[in-house]
């Protein structure tokens, strides 16, 4: 049963997690990939320093997409005062692209999306997001601009490539592409992720977790 406050109403998720004697952040990341979006936010984890590796926690999971939601929240009760829950997924083939997305932040879920696929969130770390609609044509797309940059070809299941990434391109830049793509979609009048392409929300979870490891850092 939750924690009340001291006029007796059930504190909140974020309450309980400011009352903890010390500051973790713990974000569980479920997603329906075998490798990409597994190894990209493995590799970000890798780059947390170990004096902090106990207050700022990644932990992946996969699951299949008819299942992320039911599985995001099950492990979220394990130690719901702390976890921070997100569910991360691509457009591509999926049914109820939409559905899933607003099911989930009804259940106080966040969605990392991505449309048509992650590798539209990675092209921004080189500098743009292309108009391009289908899955298999942004990775392969995506593929060769990533061997011009780096030297190497692309592996969506290659440990190391959110450090390769970050060397040949730029994380805050990135990320600035990335809003501004989701801003001017908005501005379009586009109400459903499915019909906001190129675009994606990934950059805001990572944004977050890079700020919050700035803050432990400095304190």
């Amino acid at each position: 049963m939750a924690k009340k406050d001291r006029t007796g109403n059930r504190k909140t998720r974020e309450q309980r997690r400011r009352s903890q004697p010390f500051n973790l952040e713990y974000y569980l990341i479920v997603t329906d990939t075998e490798a990409t979006e597994r190894c990209f936010f493995t590799g970000l984890n890798k780059t947390i320093s170990k004096e902090l590796s106990n207050r700022l926690v990644i932990k992946v999971v996969e699951t299949k997409t008819r299942t992320m939601i039911d599985k995001c929240l099950e492990l979220t009760n394990y130690d719901a005062q702390y976890r921070i829950p997100w569910i991360v997924f691509d457009r591509d083939q999926v049914k109820g692209f939409d559905e899933i997305i607003e099911e989930a932040a009804g259940k106080g879920i966040q969605i990392g999306w991505s449309n048509p696929c992650f590798e539209i969130w990675l092209y921004a770390y080189f500098g743009s997001m292309p108009s391009i609609q289908d899955s298999w044509k942004c990775c392969s797309e995506f593929g060769r601009i990533y061997e011009t940059k780096t030297g190497q070809k692309y592996s969506k299941s290659d440990e190391n490539m959110y450090k390769k990434i970050c060397k040949a391109g730029n994380e805050e830049k990135a990320i600035q592409i990335a809003e501004q793509k989701l801003e001017q979609c908005i501005r379009d009048g586009k109400t459903k992720p499915s019909e906001m392409c190129p675009c994606t929300t990934v950059h805001r979870l990572v944004g977050e977790i890079k700020e919050k490891y700035n803050d432990l850092e400095k304190r």
